[in-house]
């Protein structure tokens, strides 16, 4: 009899759990977990020091580079796809192959002469018209593509400046966008009157999204953008992760296995 309860018991928490971490499928995913392991101690700095909500960021990073994976994002480190203000390095017209095995285009010379000649579909990519990040050496130019791919310290640092950009350049009560100076200065109510905690709540992250995109003259505007965002903040369980590291002080990858 107390077999059968203890079975009973043990069938209820597994359930239990397999129904919670459901919520959170995309961190089944391992190029997903070590695209937001590299960028989440940045992503709650910034929430921090310019009161950007650090969920949203991380979704619309995610979004935008296809969690780092993206040709523009690896050259660059452009994880944001933030196009270049007056003065930046953008990154110019490309001539690459398109892999029809890997489904990818490809940059990294080493990686091209791996491939035969029928596998590979040459065209000329336009200039993006997005910040390049990588050394000023390099930046702006066609030479070493592959820099970030091969040098984590760079790349990380190009990341982190991306985001940055996005705080102190983009979302700015200075801002000739009015859909990110009216963010912005929302943003900072919110902060004057309830602290940086307010910045950690999925509502206000939600609303971040919805505010920046979504419409015409803002960060994006198709409609489906807001809700791709929001996607994968919820199935990555992005506001849960920012919380679990901020406040119960866990570690990315404990708060990752947190579900």
């Amino acid at each position: 009899m107390l077999f059968k309860k203890l079975l009973i018991s043990l069938m209820f928490i597994l359930c239990f759990t397999t129904l919670y971490s459901s919520e959170f499928t995309f961190r089944k995913y391992t190029h997903v977990k070590e695209f937001y392991k590299a960028n989440s101690k940045e992503a709650i700095k910034l929430a921090e020091q310019y009161n950007i909500p650090p969920a949203a960021l991380l979704a619309i990073a995610g979004l935008e580079s296809g969690y780092g994976r993206g040709y523009v994002a690896q050259i660059t480190g452009n994880i944001l796809s933030l196009g270049a203000f007056k003065g930046d390095k953008e990154l110019p017209r490309l001539y690459l192959p398109y892999s029809k095995s890997k489904k990818m285009v490809i940059f990294d010379q080493n990686e091209i002469n791996r491939c035969s000649k029928e596998d590979l579909v040459w065209k000329k990519r336009p200039k993006s018209l997005k910040r390049d990040y990588r050394p000023a050496l390099y930046a702006g130019t066609t030479k070493k593509l592959e820099l970030l791919n091969y040098d984590k310290t760079l790349k990380h640092k190009s990341n982190n400046a991306c985001l940055n950009d996005f705080a102190t350049r983009w979302i700015t009560s200075t801002s000739k966008v009015k859909v990110f100076k009216e963010a912005r200065i929302w943003l900072d109510n919110l902060v004057d009157k309830h602290g940086t905690k307010i910045l950690f709540t999925k509502d206000v992250n939600n609303k971040f999204i919805a505010k920046i995109g979504g419409h015409p003259h803002s960060f994006n505007y198709r409609e489906t953008w807001p809700k791709k965002a929001k996607l994968i903040m919820k199935k990555a369980g992005l506001v849960k992760l920012m919380n679990d590291m901020q406040f119960k002080a866990m570690n990315f990858d404990s708060a990752w296995s947190n579900i």
